[in-house]
């Protein structure tokens, strides 16, 4: 049943003005549309970001969203022209060369967003 639906994030800010000026400067998203509870913005196909002011913000230790790109080099050299740094992980099951991580799925990198958000890339294996 739900393999047709699409599927939407929901990201948490704590300075919703903030983000969305971050979300413009470094993804190059524009809202598709701004409530009294946030912004929406449209990410390709139908994927949607909604991203809503809460106290919450900046609070989780793990990936919120991930993007599946297809060149992973090239999206991160685009991303970190624009000041986004990426994550250095080494650990058991996670050790990045060059801030991207291989594994059987792929190869994906992780940088936060002005809230603190996890974010990622990952190209596909």
């Amino acid at each position: 049943m739900f393999e047709s639906y699409v599927t939407y994030s929901v990201l948490p800010a704590s300075d919703l003005q903030r983000a969305t000026g971050w979300y413009r400067d470094k993804l190059e998203l524009e809202p598709e549309r701004t409530t009294e509870g946030g912004v929406l913005y449209g990410t390709g196909s139908q994927s949607k970001i909604f991203v809503y002011e809460t106290a919450n913000a900046g609070t989780a230790q793990n990936t919120a969203m991930c993007w599946i790109v297809p060149d992973i080099e090239g999206t991160m050299a685009q991303l970190k022209e624009r000041g986004v740094v990426f994550a250095d992980y080494d650990f058991p099951g996670l050790k990045t060369e060059n801030g991207i991580a291989t594994d059987e799925m792929g190869r994906s990198a992780w940088f936060q967003d002005s809230e603190g958000n996890y974010l990622c890339l990952t190209e596909v294996a």
